[in-house]
């Protein structure tokens, strides 16, 4: 064989059919090989469970984003036993709801057993395009092979998993792994480990919360989805988007990013600030929050010179964050099936707040084929 036969043409690709991206959390989490990521006791294992039992039964995930029809879930609990997970899955699911019986798990595995387990499993429930959620992956990373660095361990066993989903189009492989102590600029580089594990996956999914607090933000990037950060908030382990759709979480996550480390009354300007779209004055704060203008003018001009507030025209301020769609993807990013990155802003999706496209105007639907479809 030669290695000219692995070449194809541009004819060839054109030719092809492929089924539309599969979602695990529509809009969210797409098919493939992600990683969840967050610090310890952060509430990554509550999540990751709230998301299994939602795709199980068919429900809204983080309370809010639809899932579709009930689809098979293998929950690796390697931190749970029977009893904890029972107690957990009781708590999360309302009115005495039973435990879904499409959620499969298991609570114990070695290095060795859970790569052969997910894709034994994979062979049997693949094509029902099912999730699989393994918490966590520090339970059963292996060591590195004689001579091997860091990066190489993390993206050859980032790469198996991505392999082992791969083989299964329309599945979804969801691994939860905790974020090292140290800071950094880039969420993305807070990661336990080297960027081998981020390089391997389609996507990363990142939950903070500072401790002792409900209010959290989920940050999600990758190939097939658009990057993104969303407000969130959680009641004693279950964690419910901030908003009514992905769109409105989003828009709330840029509005606390924009008033982070200021007093109250500087954040109670940049909040009226972002409000008001076109700009506003010294004199609007002024009335508005009953300030004298002098002192609005102040608060504004520290807030400009701090990055807050941009001055826009003479004595004219607005929001220095611009407000996030969800239709704004990274250049070339795909958007989800269903939706089109159309230039009509007048309408947004009832399901997951893309923008609607033109023929939503005439044909008079308000929600997306695909939000229907996995709604329903």
């Amino acid at each position: 064989m030669s290695y000219l036969d692995r070449i194809r043409t541009g004819a060839w690709l054109d030719a092809q059919e492929f089924p539309p991206m599969s979602w695990a959390v529509h809009g969210l989490i797409p098919e493939g090989f992600g990683l969840f990521t967050g610090p310890p006791k952060a509430g990554k294992s509550w999540a990751a469970l709230g998301i299994g039992l939602a795709v199980a039964s068919g429900t809204k995930a983080l309370g809010k984003v639809p899932t579709g029809q009930p689809r098979p879930v293998l929950l690796l609990a390697l931190e749970d036993g029977d009893r904890r997970l029972q107690g957990r899955c009781r708590y999360l699911l309302v009115d005495g709801e039973p435990i879904p019986p499409q959620l499969h798990y298991v609570t114990a595995c070695t290095p060795g057993d859970v790569v052969p387990l997910i894709r034994e499993w994979l062979e049997v429930h693949g094509h029902e395009r099912p999730l699989v959620i393994l918490d966590t992956l520090g339970k059963v990373m292996p060591p590195a092979i004689p001579g091997e660095g860091a990066y190489q361990r993390d993206y050859r066993i980032g790469s198996v998993l991505k392999t082992s989903v791969d083989q299964h189009p329309g599945s979804c492989l969801l691994v939860v792994h905790h974020t090292r102590k140290a800071g950094a600029e880039d969420w993305m580089d807070s990661t336990s480990g080297t960027n081998g594990l981020n390089g391997a996956a389609d996507f990363t999914v990142n939950l903070s919360r500072p401790r002792n607090k409900d209010a959290g933000i989920l940050r999600v990037t990758g190939r097939d989805v658009a990057e993104d950060e969303y407000a969130i908030t959680t009641a004693q382990g279950s964690w419910t988007l901030d908003g009514d759709a992905l769109a409105d979480a989003a828009r709330k996550a840029q509005e606390a990013r924009a008033v982070e480390g200021l007093g109250d009354r500087s954040a109670e300007i940049v909040r009226y600030v972002s409000e008001h779209e076109d700009g506003v004055k010294p004199t609007d704060v002024a009335a508005a929050l009953g300030m004298s203008n002098d002192d609005a003018g102040r608060y504004m001009r520290r807030l400009a010179d701090a990055g807050k507030l941009t001055k826009i025209g003479r004595g004219v301020y607005t929001n220095r964050v611009r407000t996030v769609r969800m239709s704004e993807t990274q250049e070339g990013a795909p958007l989800p099936f269903g939706h089109s990155d159309t230039s009509d802003r007048g309408r947004d999706c009832h399901g997951c707040g893309y923008p609607l496209p033109d023929i939503a105007l005439t044909e008079g639907w308000d929600t997306h084929p695909a939000c229907t479809e996995a709604a329903s």
